[in-house]
């Protein structure tokens, strides 16, 4: 109920972006239009990377990088 008080997480911003994006390609893909699947795909792609980062920056996170 009280959801939007809620503060928004930055990761899980990025990781619904990432599966609409996904979403999208298939759907486009399904359509017959592969240039624009290879262009979604590019598009999802870049946002996947922006999950990798944010998974690299969280300590304790099963990816983070040992700090040095």
């Amino acid at each position: 109920m009280f959801d939007w008080l809620k503060r928004r997480d930055p990761r899980q911003q990025v990781k619904k972006r990432y599966e609409s994006a996904m979403r999208e390609a298939r759907d486009i893909q399904r359509r017959g239009d592969i240039i624009g699947f290879a262009a979604k795909m590019a598009e999802a792609e870049a946002i996947g990377a922006e999950l990798d980062a944010f998974d690299r920056a969280l300590p304790g996170h099963r990816h983070a990088q040992p700090s040095s």
